[in-house]
């Protein structure tokens, strides 16, 4: 399993290290605008794969991604979180129509995962680049923002987050809301009207910017969200995942990526699954397509 990661900022090389220490590929690339340290990065990793599993780590530019089997979409002008993750959309779509199609020319058969923000908006960028089939291309989208929530309920309730089925969907942003009328603890359905509920979810929405007004960035968690990603892809584990993936038809919405629970495997995305929505909730879901729509426009 060759796996390259192009773009080494925080968010990059945080997931170089969350891969390296699930052992998830055999051989990992490290491309980066900043060589002395892409190649220290890359030293670093060599020497931690040696405590876990030996992986062939290196750095290099777009050539050496050729024959990826994943590749990992981290490049941004900026890893500084603003106020909208949308503010950055018009920079970073310019990044990756010029960064994509040599990627994919080099590794034809290869899986994208998007972590640019914002990644609603990344990840349709970087499936119109490429040309490949929406399946092979998704963004790493509410899987963080559904991690938030389940940490959060199992903080109040005393229950392992693992068992806690709840999602955030929609756009990785402003307009995310949370599925409660299909959320469940061993079978129970959650109350949507639960003041320890909507708590968790309001604070689940804040998440990311709460993070950043501390330390003025996210990177770790986003990080653990990517490469449990590639994992699925690797074992062909058929996860179910809420990742951006390109939306059509589901719930009137076409032609705009957004997040909804995917099976993930070794091709990608096999399956979306097509939630049953209460009607306030699709109303949520058709809000956030217009958002992503609006800047897509």
């Amino acid at each position: 399993m060759k796996i390259s990661v192009v773009g080494t900022g925080r968010v990059g090389t945080a997931t170089a290290f969350a891969l390296v220490t699930r052992a998830v590929p055999h051989e990992l690339v490290l491309v980066g605008r900043n060589r002395d340290r892409t190649t220290g990065d890359a030293l670093d990793l060599l020497h931690a794969s040696a405590l876990i599993r030996p992986i062939r780590v290196v750095s290099g530019d777009v050539a050496d991604t050729a024959g990826s089997d994943i590749v990992v979409v981290a490049v941004s002008y900026s890893s500084e979180l603003t106020s909208c993750r949308l503010d950055a959309a018009e920079q970073n779509a310019r990044l990756l129509r010029e960064v994509i199609p040599p990627l994919a020319a080099g590794s034809p058969n290869a899986v994208f995962v998007v972590l640019t923000n914002p990644v609603d908006v990344a990840t349709y960028v970087t499936l119109k680049a490429s040309g490949f089939p929406p399946g092979r291309v998704m963004g790493s989208g509410t899987l963080i923002d559904t991690a938030r929530l389940r940490a959060l309920l199992s903080r109040e309730t005393g229950i392992n987050a693992v068992d806690i089925r709840a999602y955030m969907l929609g756009e990785h942003g402003d307009s995310q809301f949370a599925a409660l009328s299909v959320a469940s603890v061993g079978g129970i359905r959650l109350d949507p009207a639960d003041p320890t509920v909507t708590a968790a979810v309001g604070e689940a929405r804040r998440g990311g910017y709460e993070v950043a007004r501390w330390k003025g960035y996210t990177n770790y968690a986003v990080a653990v969200s990517a490469a449990l990603i590639c994992e699925a892809v690797a074992d062909d584990a058929r996860t179910v995942l809420p990742v951006s993936t390109l939306v059509d038809g589901y719930q009137g919405v076409r032609d705009v990526c957004l997040s909804l629970p995917c099976v993930v495997g070794r091709g990608g995305i096999s399956r979306v699954l097509a939630v049953d929505l209460s009607d306030a909730e699709a109303a949520q879901f058709r809000h956030s397509a217009g958002v992503i729509r609006g800047v897509l426009d």
